[in-house]
């Protein structure tokens, strides 16, 4: 792993409940995980919850969301503003996750108007990319890849990437069990970070590179020695909190 900080995600995708929160509120404090970043994504409904209960607390968890809207506010029933995020103080949004793409037909460039609404809002976006199966097989995963990049700069510009996140997702690895190995996914963190470098080189190597695809606790260690990969979007594992502890301090100690 570089020297950037890394970032330890989880997704909870449309899982949790009001006693897993404040288990992982116990969990995560100070004197256990120190130097590194770790996020919760719970579903929206839990997000004021989920702040609430760490308040006054140790817990060194940040909280954000899954998904937001590229509107500001108005008659969009069921969408989640960046203002609504604020208010709440949530600090970090999920876009562009594949589930989104695939099932609600997100574009790169509607994904591309949602990370740079977060971004001028002081959310941090965490833009997830990554390849189909069908898409590897017909290598085609730096196009995909650099498609699903170059919207974001169209519309914001490369410096958008000083204050961002990516994370790499094969799609045939999400839920699959099925992770890329360590040199598969070094592969396209560096492809990402050449890709950045061509608009800008400052940008390019201090921006973070996630990985996510079924990465748990058995795995990550060996993700983590990649020198491109700087944390993970972690899904099913998250949902545990000993093996998203376990993942945590394996970052940590890839430091």
């Amino acid at each position: 792993m570089s020297q950037l900080k890394p970032l330890i995600a989880g997704n909870w995708k449309m899982n949790g409940t009001k006693s897993l929160i404040s288990e992982f509120v116990t969990t995560f404090n100070s004197d256990v995980i120190n130097d590194i970043d770790v996020l919760i994504c719970p579903p929206s409904v839990y997000i004021d919850t989920f702040i609430q209960q760490k308040t006054n607390t140790n817990c060194i968890l940040n909280v954000g969301s899954q998904n937001v809207s590229e509107q500001q506010s108005g008659a969009f029933t069921g969408e989640i503003s960046v203002g609504m995020l604020n208010e709440v103080n949530a600090n970090f949004v999920i876009v562009g996750h594949s589930e989104r793409r695939a099932i609600f037909g997100e574009t790169p460039e509607l994904v591309a108007k949602k990370y740079k609404m977060s971004l001028d809002n002081n959310l941090t976006p965490i833009l997830c990319t990554g390849e189909t199966d069908e898409d590897r097989e017909a290598n085609l995963t730096f196009n995909v890849i650099a498609k699903d990049i170059d919207a974001v700069i169209n519309l914001a510009g490369i410096e958008s990437f000083k204050d961002g996140v990516i994370a790499y997702e094969p799609v045939w690895a999400i839920g699959t069990g099925k992770s890329a190995t360590p040199e598969q996914a070094q592969e396209v963190h560096l492809f990402i970070r050449n890709h950045l470098a061509k608009y800008d080189d400052e940008v390019a190597q201090g921006v973070r590179i996630l990985y996510g695809g079924s990465v748990n606790e058995k795995n990550a260690a060996e993700l983590f020695k990649q020198h491109d990969i700087n944390g993970a979007l972690v899904g099913g594992a998250s949902l545990v909190s000993e093996k998203f502890m376990t993942i945590c301090q394996n970052a940590q100690s890839s430091l």
